[in-house]
């Protein structure tokens, strides 16, 4: 166990310290770097390790929060889809979503109402409005036939996990400094400042300990964002102050995925008899994705399951509504995430706002301390701009907002024309299979040319190959096999369970670590 010091024997110095490598803490730290502010970004586990990977895969406004009149919230939601679709066209595109007409549950009137203000609340330019849709048409023949009417809308699809790690990445070309693997363990005043203990490596024996000081924390840890608070309070109580204290709700969202139910790229939205919805979605080519639920989960290290409860409410959804039933037995893969909402004192979880709200104390005089709690993928860009915008402050010397705007990385597609692109690589790269380019020119979009440099190397199965490995480790923090089948990629999904051990087993003697 060693304790690490700069050249000068003092603790590195921050101007912010971001604590959670989820969306909110990468979008963050980018932000705040992008405008000339040095912070470090601490992660415990790995980037998008929890709630940011486990999501329904879309940047939307999010059509339901309209009857709980969440408007501020949907137009915000709204405007984002679209700026984000500009920075990252390679791993967001617009995605058409068909909601059948029920009878027996919301009248036509409320759908088309909610309909339109959701066409005209976010300024669209790029996605195409509402349309009804006749389901008796044959592209729709997977629905039984009681459903002969339904309306079609536009949101997108995101790969979560990567934008999290896009956000990261631009965050340190920003000059920011990113770390995985490594806890906050605690935090005192000291001098006007935080003076915060990290450890960081996952085995005892390899850990290094080390003091860094801070201007200013963002706690931005989801789950744990009260976990940090606490530990904040027990370290500044003797400055006068704390951290912000509030109720954080735990909802627990899981999702099934089964062999694909239907071919046209469109999506599905259903209403269900709880006033709930479920979506099901084209996923991975092959699969069918769907979910979520909205369960209460108590504490925030108890690991997230799907349990048979939900796997069974959610198959019984879709089959209310899909010719073909499924069942628990044709389930393939499950995932769960926890979602750390603000407490609105909602009777039911699936009435908790997804609004985001900013507490921010000065439990150390002069320095701020802002916990984040709430907020969904889609607003993270927004929601690091006003997080700017409290602090600013605090940081007087700080430049302007400039996310707007801005590509991430790979995302410099000319028109945001991903189509077009993907044409260029075939024309570029036309040995490699179609399928295995089209996936990886999705990864990384205009960065494929540093991934490509070396050749593909190794195929590992399921369009994984060494190539992807070196460059998600070189550029991207990856630290372990698991990180890369499931969240980076989700190349485990086509894999044999051979193939997964086998390039467990390359990489555990492959790959070093420095």
């Amino acid at each position: 166990m060693t304790a690490e010091k700069n050249a000068n024997n003092q603790p590195q110095s921050y101007d912010m310290l971001v604590i959670g490598g989820g969306i909110n803490g990468t979008a963050i730290a980018r932000d705040a770097a992008g405008r000339g502010l040095s912070v470090l970004l601490c992660e415990r586990d790995d980037l998008a390790s929890h709630t940011s990977s486990a999501s329904t895969k879309l940047i939307h406004g999010g059509l339901r929060y309209l009857e709980h009149y969440d408007f501020r919230l949907v137009r915000e939601s709204l405007k984002e889809r679209e700026v984000l679709l500009r920075a990252a066209p390679h791993i967001i595109w617009p995605m058409r979503f068909v909601l059948p007409y029920d009878e027996g549950l919301r009248p036509k009137w409320i759908l088309r109402l909610g309909l339109f203000l959701y066409d005209n609340l976010g300024g669209r330019e790029l996605l195409p409005g509402t349309k009804t849709r006749k389901l008796t048409d044959p592209i729709y023949d997977e629905l039984e036939t009681r459903f002969t009417t339904g309306y079609e809308y536009s949101d997108c699809w995101v790969e979560d996990s990567r934008l999290v790690t896009l956000y990261a990445m631009d965050a340190a070309r920003c000059g920011a400094d990113i770390r995985t693997q490594t806890e906050v363990i605690s935090i005192r005043g000291e001098g006007g400042a935080y003076a915060v203990e990290l450890r960081t490596g996952n085995d005892k024996n390899d850990e290094i300990i080390e003091t860094i000081t801070a201007k200013g924390i963002v706690n931005a840890a989801g789950p744990w964002v009260e976990t940090l608070s606490e530990i904040a309070a027990a370290g500044t109580q003797t400055q006068g102050g704390k951290p912000h204290a509030s109720s954080l709700r735990l909802v627990k969202g899981s999702h099934i995925v089964v062999p694909k139910m239907f071919d046209d790229p469109h999506a599905y939205i259903f209403q269900n008899a709880d006033d709930r919805v479920v979506f099901a979605i084209p996923y991975e080519h092959d699969f069918t994705l769907i979910g979520t639920t909205d369960v209460p989960h108590e504490k925030a290290d108890d690991l997230p399951e799907a349990s048979a409860k939900e796997i069974a409410y959610l198959c019984e959804c879709v089959n209310e509504y899909f010719e073909k039933d499924i069942s628990p037995e044709d389930v393939v893969w499950t995932y769960s995430g926890v979602r750390p909402l603000y407490d609105d004192k909602a009777a039911e979880a699936s009435e908790v706002t997804r609004d985001y709200v900013l507490g921010l104390d000065t439990p150390v005089k002069g320095a701020p301390f802002l916990s984040v709690y709430g907020g969904k993928i889609t607003t993270s860009r927004k929601l690091a701009d006003h997080v700017m915008e409290k602090l600013e402050d605090f940081y007087p010397k700080m430049g302007k907002p400039w996310t707007r705007k801005a590509h991430l990385p790979g995302g410099d597609i000319k028109d945001a024309d991903f189509e077009a692109f993907y044409q260029t690589q075939r024309k570029a790269y036309p040995d490699i299979d179609p399928t295995q380019l089209l996936r990886m020119a999705r990864r990384y979009g205009t960065c494929l040319t540093e991934v490509l440099k070396n050749g593909l190397g190794q195929d590992f199965g399921g369009t994984l190959c060494e190539a992807d490995i070196r460059y998600m480790v070189k550029a991207e923090w990856a630290k372990s096999a698991d990180d890369i089948l499931w969240r980076r990629t989700r190349c485990g999904l086509h894999m044999s369970a051979e193939q997964r051990i086998a390039f467990a087993e390359w990489f555990e003697a492959n790959i070093t670590f420095t």
